[in-house]
């Protein structure tokens, strides 16, 4: 590293930001552990969509492990070798969560999208085995990217009270590090694309049966989607404006040093709202998974509610109804 990293108190200051982090840690790991029980009440086969929802339970399991360790290290109370640690594995934790939940939210936000607009239909995508084995790719291209940046051997360095990760790499791990940031830049790029393209195409659907008798279970639906893509674009957009120079800073390629701690602090800040996706995620199971949705009725909602949860949903055989919206195509009038 230059002089200007030896110099510019980058990684200082970060205390007020882990508050804000142990909340989110809490209010994730309590509504994982549930949507966890939720999901092994169901004992019939899963549906397409349960599978890609479980994957994505997996993913926010991983950013629960990796939020205490982070919390720890940015109080400055972490001993050395846990910050070592934390720069090597549970920092990588957290964007392997970040992009296993945006590519299992694009996978959700397609099915969504064909069973409003193609509700007679069954495509490969929506068969429970094309989904299981969609879902082990994913977790492999993810891991393929990610694992490196874990295993690439470190640089041994002095032990000072302000360190960040990059000083710890060595030439070719910082040009791993920069080639990962790119890869999952395209990967957000992609993956947000079929979010919004599909979310729009469920609403445009939706839209065109405005008129009909069922307008209000039409308009909750329309309202579900608007709130989940709105989350979606608060959660992820902002981090990934920051993340490219933010990564420019950290090469070393932005070298002014209230530029570089403006980008940190940014950093941090938008990191924050990705993170915050373990919050939004049970929200996420409830409009989409019924053995969610019925548990939480059974939980904290009178019998009446219970049983206006009762209905099924279609992934990959049969025509059920669907989950996310509480509507059946035939009450929509979708061809």
């Amino acid at each position: 590293m230059t002089n200007s990293s030896l110099f510019c108190p980058v990684y200082r200051d970060l205390e007020p930001f882990t508050y804000f982090f142990y909340l989110v840690f809490l209010v994730g790991i309590i509504g994982s552990c549930f949507a966890t029980w939720a999901f092994l009440q169901k004992t019939t086969n899963p549906r397409c969509v349960s599978i890609y929802l479980i994957n994505l339970l997996t993913a926010d399991f991983l950013l629960t492990l990796a939020l205490p360790v982070k919390i720890i290290v940015d109080l400055g109370v972490a001993p050395w070798k846990l910050r070592i640690f934390h720069c090597q594995v549970t920092a990588c934790l957290i964007y392997i969560n970040m992009y296993l939940s945006i590519i299992f939210l694009a996978f959700v936000s397609i099915d969504r999208c064909l069973q409003l607009i193609h509700s007679s239909k069954i495509y490969r995508i929506q068969e429970p085995g094309f989904a299981k084995m969609i879902s082990t790719v994913v977790w492999l291209m993810v891991l393929l990217i990610m694992v490196p940046n874990m295993l690439i051997p470190i640089e041994d360095i002095e032990e000072k009270a302000s360190v960040g990760c990059m000083e710890f790499k060595k030439e070719f791990g910082r040009n791993w590090h920069l080639l990962t940031n790119f890869l999952c830049v395209a990967i957000f790029l992609n993956f947000s694309a079929i979010i919004l393209i599909s979310n729009f195409l469920a609403i445009r659907q939706l839209y065109r049966n405005k008129d009909n008798e069922n307008y209000p279970n039409v308009k909750r639906a329309l309202v579900n989607i608007l709130l989940v893509t709105t989350g979606y674009i608060i959660c992820f957009v902002p981090y990934h404006a920051v993340r490219i120079p933010y990564t420019l800073s950290q090469t070393e390629v932005i070298s002014d040093c209230p530029t570089r701690i403006s980008l940190f602090k940014a950093k941090e800040a938008t990191l924050l709202l990705a993170v915050s996706n373990l919050c939004f995620d049970p929200i996420l199971y409830y409009h989409l998974s019924k053995a969610f949705r019925l548990k939480v009725s059974e939980t904290f909602a009178s019998s009446k509610e219970t049983k206006t949860q009762k209905g099924k949903t279609r992934c990959g055989n049969g025509v059920e109804n669907i989950e996310f919206f509480h509507l059946t195509p035939s009450s929509l009038s979708i061809p």
